[in-house]
């Protein structure tokens, strides 16, 4: 992260210049001492002095200031992870206010913004309080405002509009999501199939390959995930039901999600399981919760995104992600939102008596790394 350097500014200028530290006082009209003070880091130079220090250096106040208002990407990545293990190691609040003061001090960074409103959105949970986590979900959907309304970031506003829009969803007010995206663009524009052909015809084999591979990815994962979000629509009509499952299973086989990418399945099992609950077929809940244990028990940690042997290209894009390879929530709140998510899903309460459900919950209290409850 930048900070405010003007102590070095002014002595790399000085120096740049050939100017003793006498010449440039005599210039500003101070002493030989105030302009030692001021390369020290001892004191500042008075704010009347900005205008006439930056015109001699002939540089802006903010580059005599050594004042950068953005975050590089990486400064972006690291900030968001340790703030992400904040979140699981100490208390809420504290994490809170540190967020409040970074987003204070680089308002106009908005890559960070829509990060720090994500990493909040994403551990609103955490808090312990409804009104708390509310609270929070509020907070983040600002910074999604400001992003959407401010950055001259194309995607980055339609991403910030996706993010205001789930915020409204969490807080309850549909008609805000609503009116937010009715109306938006929903045309899939698949940019590989051109890119890739022109990288072929430069002779750029392998970045032809890598940009498909890409797009395969991420429309897998879009496509499992809009799976997962169709099921709870498809409890009214059972063969619906079934057949959905059947599809988004299909798809896990086709791909060897259960390698590739297993955080992708927990939603899609507690999902299912529920369903089959909620429609009086214990049996087929009982298995899925046991598919789950199975898999969320497993070798599968750490977690994180990954190419395999079909999908052997995707390093150098996963190394352009916001997050790099990592999920957007620390391990150790993903783990026990596993355990929370059978243990305390209130659907589940059904099959609290049985005696296949209990040897699943004691297994993800025991063996699911931070299971404890």
């Amino acid at each position: 992260m930048k900070e405010i350097n003007i102590a070095r500014t002014i002595v790399n200028k000085r120096k740049e210049k050939g100017l003793t530290q006498d010449e440039l006082a005599s210039y500003i009209g101070v002493s030989k001492a105030a302009v030692s003070k001021w390369e020290i880091g001892q004191s500042y130079p008075d704010i009347t002095f900005l205008p006439l220090l930056a015109a001699f250096f002939n540089i802006s106040i903010d580059e005599l200031m050594g004042y950068e208002p953005q975050m590089s990407k990486e400064d972006i990545r690291k900030l968001y992870l340790s703030l992400s293990c904040d979140f699981a190691e100490k208390p809420f609040e504290e994490v809170m206010e540190k967020c409040r003061k970074i987003t204070k001090k680089y308002f106009s960074c908005f890559p960070l913004l829509f990060q720090i409103g994500t990493l909040i959105v994403n551990n609103s949970m955490e808090s312990g309080d409804r009104d708390r986590s509310t609270a929070a979900i509020e907070e983040a959907k600002e910074l999604f405002v400001r992003v959407k309304c401010d950055s001259e970031d194309a995607e980055l506003c339609r991403l910030a509009l996706n993010m205001e829009a789930f915020c409204a969803l969490t807080l309850g007010n549909a008609e805000e999501v609503v009116e937010l995206l009715e109306g938006t663009s929903n045309k899939i524009i698949s940019t590989e199939t051109l890119l890739a052909p022109a990288y072929q015809m430069l002779g750029r084999q392998k970045q032809a390959k890598s940009v498909l591979q890409t797009g395969i990815y991420q429309y897998m994962v879009s496509l499992f995930d809009v799976l997962s979000n169709y099921l709870p629509f498809c409890m009214d009509a059972p063969e619906q039901f079934e057949e959905t499952c059947r599809r988004a299973l299909a798809v896990v086989e086709a791909f060897d999600l259960k390698k590739l990418h297993p955080a992708l399945l927990v939603k899609f099992c507690i999902v299912s399981a529920q369903g089959y609950t909620m429609m009086g077929n214990a049996d087929k809940a009982l298995e899925i919760l046991e598919n789950y244990a199975e898999l969320v028990t497993g070798d599968i940690y750490p977690l994180k995104l990954k190419g395999d042997d079909y999908f052997n290209l995707l390093d150098e894009w996963i190394e352009t992600l916001d997050l790099g390879d990592a999920l957007p929530r620390d391990e150790k709140i993903i783990c026990q939102s596993m355990v929370d998510g059978v243990v305390k899903n209130p659907v589940f309460l059904a099959l609290s008596d049985e005696s296949q459900f209990q040897r699943i919950v004691e297994r993800l209290k025991s063996k699911l790394p931070g299971g404890a409850v």
